[in-house]
């Protein structure tokens, strides 16, 4: 594998990392509600998802996705079951993300780093879309003539790197924002717009087609 390919992997990655989906939106609703160092667990969790999908499409199940229809539909449907689910807890929310001198009650009611980091990876790994992604993108870089597994290793971790690069960022422009979240019509607000994109995302996953041929 040459650097121009590197590079251009490098590039191609950013460009889809830097599109906001399910994963950039969880890491930004956990900083805000929890505080910026949540938004860590989640990342990890949704990088852990990505080593998985991409290990996946490696040992061939994004072609056996590819392949067989009821498969994917059913791994479609667990994906956009899951977004509902989360988008549909954030539309019912009662209190504000955040309240004036609650700190203490916020520390209390705070998930756990495993519930964060399980979330995450399971809107990782439920994402039909990721893994035809990665079994669309790794053969266009690969070098069949070389060996494979010291290739994979290295797009995945530049993926993962970019990954956890762009979700940090987003995390830490939330964590500035969370002033405004003492007051509860806004903070209010924000749970709706949260909720109805996880519903959105869950919806455009339900829209996704299986790749013929």
């Amino acid at each position: 594998m040459d650097s121009h390919s590197l590079f251009a992997f490098t590039l191609v990655a950013a460009i889809a990392i830097a599109s906001p989906g399910p994963a950039t939106l969880m890491a930004i609703n956990n900083s805000l509600a929890h505080g910026q160092r949540s938004a860590i667990w989640s990342s990890l969790g949704n990088a852990s998802g990505l080593f998985c999908l991409s290990a996946a499409a490696m040992l061939g199940l994004g072609a056996l996705l590819a392949s067989s229809e009821m498969l994917f539909n059913a791994v479609k449907v667990i994906g956009a079951g899951y977004l509902f689910y989360l988008g549909a807890r954030q539309l019912l929310k009662k209190s504000p993300m955040l309240e004036e001198g609650a700190g203490a009650g916020m520390r209390r009611l705070k998930p756990t780093p495993l519930k964060l980091y399980k979330s995450a990876f399971l809107t990782a790994v439920t994402n039909p879309k990721a893994t035809m992604f990665f079994t669309a993108l790794f053969p266009q870089f690969i070098d069949q003539g070389a060996a494979l597994l010291p290739q994979f290793l290295i797009l995945t971790a530049i993926f993962i790197g970019l990954s956890l690069s762009s979700l940090s960022l987003y995390a830490a422009l939330a964590s500035r924002a969370k002033g405004v979240l003492t007051r509860p019509e806004f903070s209010r607000w924000v749970s709706r717009v949260v909720g109805t994109t996880f519903i959105g995302f869950g919806a455009a996953i339900l829209t996704v087609r299986r790749q013929a041929g």
